[in-house]
């Protein structure tokens, strides 16, 4: 879990009753249990494995209450967050793309005036302004309770893999470099569809939530 191995308290999901009463009720947990920080591919998500064995915990809110409903509820909201910052860290990457292609040269002029790489650029800025209207949305339609933040998080993670990808690609030779600010972009991409993805898994979740291919026969 992110930033376990510091967490003063915990809020636990757990299943409750046995097979025949099963339900998922929410606990306070003070005492963490067992931690072990984890290495993580994206130093600034720091992350933790949390063992609890034998921890007292304290019940929140009422025996049968909506338990999944509350806490797909909290995911939503949390996925248009997310989106929202994705989008802002895949623009960022752009800009600085953008930057570096405007003074890097060869053949006598900046990489930037060549038509194939201003194609490049223009698909990567399509891809994050197309993001950035998913997250808008997503932002607006949570205050609304529609379940719309996972799609707009999937569309903003598509957005900084491409972004930060190419961003690496057209910084050249030093954009493989480890120590390059590239990598931080690209960590993050990667970081964060293993965390919260992937964009595909979000994207069939939402059309399965929409219903959109029940009843309906697909001719081939």
């Amino acid at each position: 879990m992110l930033d376990g191995h510091s967490a003063g308290l915990l809020l636990v999901a757990a299943h409750a009753g046995g097979f025949a009463r099963s339900r998922t009720l929410l606990f306070l947990v003070r005492d963490a249990g067992l931690r072990t920080r984890q290495t993580a591919l994206d130093v600034t998500r720091p992350r933790a494995r949390v063992r609890l064995r034998d921890v007292e915990a304290e019940l929140l809110g009422e025996d049968g209450a909506d338990v999944p409903g509350a806490l797909a509820a909290v995911g939503n909201r949390a996925a248009a967050v997310l989106a929202c910052e994705a989008v802002g860290a895949a623009d960022r990457a752009l800009e600085r793309t953008v930057e570096y292609v405007g003074q890097r040269e060869q053949f006598g002029r900046a990489i930037g005036s060549f038509q194939a790489v201003k194609h490049r650029l223009a698909d990567v800025y399509v891809s994050v302004q197309a993001a950035r209207s998913a997250a808008y949305y997503a932002a607006w339609a949570a205050g609304q309770g529609e379940p719309v933040g996972g799609l707009a998080l999937a569309q903003a993670l598509e957005a900084l893999r491409i972004a930060a990808a190419e961003g690496i690609q057209l910084h050249g030779g030093i954009g493989f470099t480890w120590e390059h600010e590239a990598h931080l972009f690209f960590k993050r991409a990667a970081g964060d569809e293993l965390l919260f993805g992937p964009v595909h898994r979000l994207r069939a979740h939402a059309a399965d939530t929409a219903g959109l291919f029940e009843g309906r026969e697909v001719a081939v």
